[in-house]
């Protein structure tokens, strides 16, 4: 059975790169100057390879959803630690998008930009991922420093 799946998925990671490299190659084939300044030629050109990437992506996150899923309901002791880590995540989510503002961005002169007016919900949770970055960042920082001493002071 092992064998079979391992062969299965061999010949279908086989067929995507062929098709991978047949859409990569019409691309390399197609006039430069048509598809710089022609949209139909540059439609019929890279839009197949844009469509094909996205659905491998979109393929590969759900599989990995589910997979994810599956072992987590197979043990029951791992998705506690999984619950609660996301309850970590969404109260250090809640406290970047308190400290997070709306604020108008602004260009160099000092014009307020298109869509980048004060109190804009965009401008809100920009800001929060902003913040929610650099707190993982100082956690993350915290928890290597402190691995660290604690390597130094066992040995």
């Amino acid at each position: 059975m092992k064998g079979n799946i391992t062969k299965i998925l061999s010949i279908l990671i086989a067929v995507i790169a062929v098709i991978g490299a047949f859409l990569f190659i019409r691309i390399f084939l197609a006039d430069a100057d048509a598809v710089a300044t022609d949209p139909e030629t540059q439609n019929s050109v890279i839009s197949p390879i844009i469509t094909f990437s996205t659905s491998l992506f979109y393929i590969a996150v759900g599989t990995a959803v589910l997979m994810s899923v599956l072992a987590l309901v197979k043990n029951p002791d791992s998705l506690k630690k999984t619950l609660l880590g996301l309850v970590v995540l969404g109260v250090i989510l809640v406290l970047a998008y308190f400290t997070g503002d709306s604020l108008a961005v602004t260009d160099p002169q000092g014009k307020v930009l298109e869509g980048g007016e004060a109190g804009s919900s965009v401008n809100q949770w920009v800001s929060t991922g902003i913040w929610y970055s650099m707190f993982l960042g100082i956690i993350a920082g915290a928890f290597f420093v402190w691995d660290l001493i604690k390597g130094l002071i066992k040995s």
